[in-house]
């Protein structure tokens, strides 16, 4: 072997190194956004995220090729160190992300099938000896893991209907009584609560953490289920209609909750009537069943939902507040609540905890629960009407419920050793409990005399209503919060304006990322703060590649 050879060689190794670290890169948004090669090019173009640094030295190269008389051997050895160094300087998305990179085997059949269309344009520029295709070669780099994810296809596709047809069958044998629960928001928290409760009155199964995908589900299944689980609790998840017939088509539900309808995932739906008829899916397949539906008065603003229920009222269970006045109703204000349904009285938020006191059929109870967030009054009182409609007491649910742990990341209040208050709400944030979020860290900052201070970069697939939500909830911070700290301010322009149009010359301070906001933290709070986390921005959204 020639020693050009030998350089070429170690060249296109370089080269490979440096697209395997890059294309992981990739792919770790492609894995964020569930692989979906459309929502990755849009991210791509959106975010501008193309190559320039190595495209740049590439071109300086190219050039001085063009211009001198320099040995290919002496070409090729500065385009091996480009990639070398490269290779070096890029960021491993397993250890650098806020979100880890998971190499799972679905991401690594994709990672190599992208790195080989990626050798093959490397291979076809030592083979033509046309320089400027390196640049094509590192500039094509995401279309290559795209090629790759669709080439895969009909794989994945083989590999999850198999997958699907043995959790099927398991379902079947083991035959648990399914409960189903979605929503805009809530239906995590709903899911928690609930799975709680029933844990103390049988085996009990719930997918966990944010499962809420076929696959995610389907794992579940095959990996957890037991004989003995009496019920099953499946959160589901709504990326576009027909996404929870889905879900019900694999674990048909004899129960299902559904606790809002709002602009979680807008970005997706485009309009509310498109949500409501989304989620009202799993309705519709409960009703197949004659089995119960638990929902919220709130979920019942849109005809839709309306005609759904007028024509099943036996099998619907409508958890809400009554009227409390005999002044006229606009249609949002309206309450749908009839005789058998619960009815929220009130729910009061104390340094210790939630008391949330009821009305079911006739008689009055008072459920206390160690959670935070008025809205969890409401998710508290979907998970009783559907464990005493499964034929638990009511005692038995009320003594539950005074042990429910914490909900991680969702309000969850935790003491620092240096007696601050950290509220960790931390996870996909959405208006209701934004406001619920900032009415916790009031409550408990005015019990202990100390700042209330608000680190968000706010909410995430608003769509066309994400302007007017953060200018309301800038205001609303304004004036309850002591100090402000938004992460990526470019993102919520409006929610700066809103704050600053009603701060009483409160402080508002602006970082581009967590850690530069929590470095401030560091050196600013003091032991009677209480500091709530309001969302969190997956790397897509706040950590954009700078290539």
């Amino acid at each position: 072997m020639s020693a050009e050879t030998a350089i070429e060689i170690f060249t296109l190794i370089a080269f490979i190194a440096f697209a395997g670290r890059r294309l992981m890169s990739y792919l770790h948004a492609l894995q964020q956004d569930d692989y979906d090669n459309s929502r990755l090019i849009s991210w791509i173009f959106k975010h501008k995220v193309f190559d320039t640094r190595i495209t740049q030295f590439l071109l300086l190269v190219i050039g001085i090729d063009l211009f001198t008389t320099i040995p290919s051997a002496v070409f090729n050895i500065m385009i091996f160190l480009i990639f070398a160094i490269g290779t070096y300087m890029e960021k491993d998305p397993r250890k650098a992300s806020k979100k880890a990179f998971i190499l799972t085997l679905r991401a690594r059949r994709i990672l190599v099938i992208s790195l080989i269309y990626a050798a093959i344009i490397a291979a076809i520029s030592f083979y033509l000896s046309l320089p400027w295709l390196w640049i094509i070669a590192v500039q094509a780099l995401p279309i290559m893991l795209i090629a790759g994810n669709t080439t895969l296809a009909p794989y994945e596709a083989f590999v999850q209907n198999k997958f699907y047809s043995e959790a099927q069958a398991r379902l079947e044998e083991i035959n648990p009584t399914i409960i189903g629960i979605t929503g805009s928001y809530g239906k995590t928290s709903v899911k928690h609560i609930l799975g709680h409760i029933l844990k103390n009155s049988a085996p009990t199964i719930i997918t966990p953490g944010s499962v809420n995908t076929l696959m995610g589900i389907t794992r579940i299944i095959r990996e957890q289920l037991q004989p003995n689980h009496r019920y099953f609790i499946v959160e589901m998840g709504a990326y576009g209609k027909g996404s929870i017939a889905s879900l019900c088509a694999l674990t048909p539900p004899n129960y299902g909750i559904i606790s809002s309808i709002g602009h979680a995932h807008y970005e997706r739906f485009k309009s509310l009537e498109t949500v409501v008829k989304t989620k009202y899916e799993l309705a519709e397949s409960v009703l197949e069943r004659n089995g119960t539906m638990i929902v919220h008065e709130r979920t019942l603003k849109f005809q839709y939902s309306r005609d759904i229920r007028n024509r099943h009222m036996d099998n619907f269970i409508v958890c809400g507040e009554p009227m409390l006045t005999d002044k006229p109703k606009t249609e949002q204000e309206f309450s749908y609540l009839a005789a058998d349904d619960l009815k929220i009285m009130s729910v009061e938020q104390t340094p210790k905890g939630l008391c949330v006191k009821i009305e079911w059929k006739g008689e009055k109870y008072t459920l206390r629960a160690p959670l935070y967030g008025v809205h969890h009054g409401h998710n508290i009182a979907l998970a009783f009407a559907c464990a005493i409609s499964l034929g638990m007491e009511a005692k038995d649910i009320k003594t539950a419920l005074a042990t429910t742990p914490q909900i991680t990341h969702r309000l969850e209040v935790k003491q620092q050793i240096d007696g601050s208050i950290i509220i960790d709400d931390a996870f996909n944030s959405n208006p209701p409990g934004f406001r619920a979020a900032l009415h916790v860290m009031k409550v408990l900052a005015d019990d202990r005399k100390g700042r209330a201070i608000l680190v968000t970069p706010g909410i995430v697939e608003l769509g066309n209503a994400h302007d007017e939500v953060h200018r309301t909830l800038g205001t609303l911070a304004g004036n309850v919060c002591d100090i402000v700290i938004v992460v990526n301010p470019s993102r919520i322009p409006t929610f700066i304006e809103g704050f600053n149009n009603n701060n009483s010359g409160k402080i508002l301070q602006q970082f581009e990322t967590f850690a530069s906001a929590e470095k401030w933290l560091i050196e600013n709070k003091r032991d009677t703060d209480v500091i709530l986390l309001e969302n969190d921005l997956p790397d897509i959204y706040e950590r954009v590649m700078k290539i």
